[in-house]
C-alpha cells in the first residue's frame, strides 16, 4: 500500500495493524539476526512443530484429502508437516531474500532449462511467466531479473499496509524491477510492458472470486483468466516454471516447455480452454513435490460460488478435454 493509502487509515486501523506489525517485525529481526540458514532452520522447525498443530491445518488437510484420496491418513500428514516445514522457512527467509541468488561464487539458486526461458525472451513477444506457491516462491522473479529479465512481478498487497510495504522492498532489495499491483491500472501496466517484448512474472495458483472455473486436480477451481487473455491478445509467450527446496535455504528453479495453444476464435472458451493448459501445468508441478506446495487456499469454490450458464457449459467442456488428454498422453509437463 501507498504511503497516500495509509493516511486514509481510521485511528482504529492503524492502530490494529501497528500491533500486528509490531509482532511481526518483532519476529522478522530475530530472523534477521540469526542469518539466512540458521533463520531458515528455526524457522522450519517453528512451522512443521507449532504452526502445523492449529486449526488452520483442517483446511489444508480437507484439500489434501480432496486431491488425493487415494494416499493413507499417515501420507496426509507427513505431506502437511513439511508443508508447513517449509512455508515456514520462507517466511524466516524473507529478510535475507537478496541473499538467495543464481550468480556469485556461491549461488543457492540452480536453474534448470534455462535456454527455454532465454530462447521465450529473444522472441521479443513478451513473456509471461506462471508458477505458484511453490517452496519460497519469492526468489523466482528475483531470479529471473538477477538474469537479466526485464519487467515486472504481480502481486496482491497483503492487508497490513505497514507489512506490505516492507515486503515489497524486500523483494525489490532482492532483484525485482517492478512490482505490479492486481486491478485494472496493474492491467494496463502489464500491456505496456508485454507489447515491449519485457517480462511479467504472476503466481496463478490461487482461488479467484471472479475468474473461470477450470480443472484442477479433477474439480472445478475458479482461476484467473488474466494470463489466458493477455497470452491470446498480445501473442506473449506463457512459460510455466517452478521452484524446488533442495536443503536449507538452497533451490532449483525449475523452466518448463512453453504452452502452445492454437485459438478457435470463440474467445469465451479459448480462455477457458487454455486457463485449463495453465492449470495442468501447474498440477503437475504439485504431483511432484506435493509438499513443497501451499496448501492452506481456500482452493475450490463452494458450491454457491460454482459458475452457471455459458461459463459452465465452457469449464465442463474444458474438464471434459482435460481428462481425455490425460487419458491420451498422460504427463506431458517437463
Amino acid at each position: 500500500m501507498s504511503d497516500e493509502g495509509e493516511t486514509r487509515l481510521t485511528l482504529a486501523e492503524r492502530l490494529r495493524y501497528g500491533a500486528e506489525a509490531a509482532g511481526f517485525f518483532f519476529l522478522i529481526g530475530i530472523f534477521k539476526v540469526l542469518g539466512l540458514d540458521a533463520a531458515s532452520a528455526l524457522g522450519g522447525f517453528i512451522g512443521r512443530e507449532i504452526l502445523y498443530r492449529t486449526p488452520i491445518s483442517n483446511r489444508a488437510r480437507d484439500n489434501l484429502r480432496a486431491a488425493y484420496p487415494e494416499k493413507t491418513s499417515a501420507e496426509t500428514e507427513a505431506i502437511l508437516r513439511e508443508m508447513w516445514d517449509n512455508l515456514g522457512r520462507t517466511v524466516a527467509e524473507y529478510p535475507h531474500l537478496y541473499k538467495i541468488s543464481m550468480n556469485g561464487p556461491a549461488p543457492r539458486i540452480e536453474v534448470m532449462h534455462l535456454e527455454r526461458s532465454d530462447a521465450a525472451m529473444e522472441t521479443g513477444k513478451g513473456v509471461l511467466f506462471v508458477s505458484g506457491h511453490f517452496a519460497n516462491w519469492e526468489v523466482m522473479a528475483g531470479a529471473a531479473a538477477q538474469r537479466g529479465y526485464d519487467g515486472g512481478a504481480v502481486y496482491r498487497p497483503v492487508n497490513n499496509p505497514f507489512v506490505d510495504r516492507w515486503i515489497v522492498r524486500q523483494r525489490m532489495k532482492a532483484g525485482t524491477k517492478e512490482m505490479i499491483t492486481k486491478g485494472p491500472q496493474g492491467t494496463r501496466r502489464i500491456f505496456t510492458l508485454l507489447r515491449r517484448g519485457k517480462a511479467i512474472f504472476l503466481l496463478v495458483d490461487q482461488k479467484t472470486n471472479e475468474g473461470v472455473a477450470a480443472p484442477f486436480f479433477g474439480q472445478m477451481a475458479m482461476t484467473t483468466p488474466a494470463p489466458a487473455g493477455l497470452a491470446l491478445r498480445l501473442g506473449a509467450v506463457l512459460m510455466p516454471v517452478s521452484n524446488e527446496r533442495l536443503k536449507g535455504a538452497h533451490f532449483r528453479m525449475h523452466v518448463h516447455s512453453p504452452i502452445r495453444f492454437t485459438p478457435t476464435g470463440n474467445s469465451d472458451e479459448d480462455v477457458v480452454a487454455l486457463s485449463t493448459r495453465i492449470n495442468e501445468a501447474i498440477e503437475e508441478c504439485v504431483r511432484e513435490r506435493p509438499s513443497q506446495w501451499l496448501w492452506i487456499h481456500r482452493r475450490w469454490p463452494r458450491e454457491k460460488d460454482k459458475p452457471t450458464g455459458r461459463r459452465a457449459a465452457a469449464s465442463q467442456a474444458a474438464l471434459d478435454g482435460a481428462a481425455s488428454r490425460v487419458d491420451r498422453d498422460g504427463s506431458s509437463w517437463t
